[in-house]
Order: C-alpha cells, then sequence, then structure tokens
C-alpha cells in the first residue's frame, strides 16, 4: 500500500488558512509546511504576557524606538518549508509607522522574541523554538517561567543563563538602557 504525500503548506497560503471564517478559533501554527493545532494558553499565562507587554512598551516609548508586538504574532522564521511562529511577545524596530507594518506575517527578526511557558510546554519544544528564533537572526530571546518567576536569557553563539526573581534584568548590548527587576513580570500592579 503506497501512501501519499501531503501537499507542504507556504506561509502565504496558512495566512489564508488561518484567516478563513472556518478555521479563525483554531489556534494553531505553522511548522515545516504542516498546520500544527496548539492549546490554548491559561489565565497565568496572558497576566505574564500582559506585564511584559506593559514593560516593553513603556522602554520603546520612552526610547521613541520600536515596537510590541503581542498575542502570539505571526512571525515566518523559516523557509523552504516554511515555518510560522507565533512568539509571545515581539520587540521589533523594522518601521517606524504604522503603515510601514506588514499586514500579515512578519518577515523580519524582532530584536527581541519573548517566550511564557505554559503547563504543556516540554524543553524539547521551547529549545526548538528558541534555536528557530535564534537562527531566524533574533539576537535576544527571553524564556520567562511563571512558576519558577525568572527569566532564561539567549543570545547567538553565547551560553544561556537565568536571572532569578530578585536580580535585575538587563537588554545587553540589545535593548540599550533596558533593566528592570524580574519579578515585575510575575507581580500584580502596586505589589
Amino acid at each position: 500500500m503506497s501512501t501519499v504525500a501531503s501537499k507542504l503548506m507556504t506561509a502565504e497560503e496558512f495566512y489564508d488558512w488561518a484567516n478563513d471564517p472556518d478555521n479563525r478559533d483554531k489556534y494553531c501554527e505553522l511548522e515545516r509546511g504542516e498546520i500544527v493545532e496548539m492549546t490554548r494558553p491559561g489565565i497565568l499565562h496572558g497576566f505574564v504576557c500582559a506585564n511584559v507587554v506593559v514593560i516593553l512598551s513603556a522602554y520603546c516609548r520612552q526610547r521613541k524606538k520600536g515596537y510590541v508586538c503581542s498575542n502570539d504574532t505571526g512571525v515566518i522564521v523559516e523557509r523552504d518549508p516554511d515555518t510560522v511562529r507565533g512568539p509571545d511577545v515581539l520587540l521589533l524596530e523594522d518601521v517606524s509607522s504604522v503603515e510601514a507594518m506588514d499586514r500579515k506575517w512578519g518577515k523580519n527578526p524582532p530584536v527581541l522574541a519573548v517566550e511564557v511557558l505554559s503547563p504543556t510546554d516540554t524543553f524539547a519544544k521551547i529549545n526548538r523554538r528558541v534555536q528557530e528564533q535564534l537562527r531566524f537572526g533574533t539576537p535576544l530571546v527571553w524564556v520567562l517561567d511563571p512558576d519558577a518567576s525568572n527569566v532564561t536569557v539567549y543570545r547567538p553563539g553565547q551560553p544561556y543563563y537565568v536571572v532569578e526573581r530578585n536580580d535585575e534584568l538587563t537588554g545587553n548590548d540589545v535593548l540599550p538602557d533596558f533593566r528592570c527587576n524580574v519579578a515585575e513580570f510575575f507581580t500584580m500592579p502596586g505589589q
């Protein structure tokens, strides 16, 4: 018995598929040309993501440079076959106006990609996502762990390191003058 290989989907075809009314409620990414269904994150995950967005948006506004995207914004991290990932938060500096932004998937590497761990994440899955971002040209990747209240920092060609809850996270040379206490990502307002 022979099997018939299905045609791999391109990023452009995936965009059309994902925005078809029949598929809008599905939570998916494109991995090497194949649609992969994802689980919906919970409240804690969304809370941490929102804190990251607030902190990074304030940084961009203060610098008057860059912008932040959230809500798993699609970015094409590989071609032939195509992979479209949706990091939890992105900081980009590729355009200086809303009019110049991509209307579909992003094609340029972000300055920073942030992943917030979910209960269903495995080390292999997160490592694959981090490595895809680094190969794509993203110079800085943070992985936030809500249970441990820490941030693991990844840079191309350098060993990763962990910044603990009560320590200061910096943007190194990628995000000049960025500083915040890691606890700010995991703390309620006013605490």
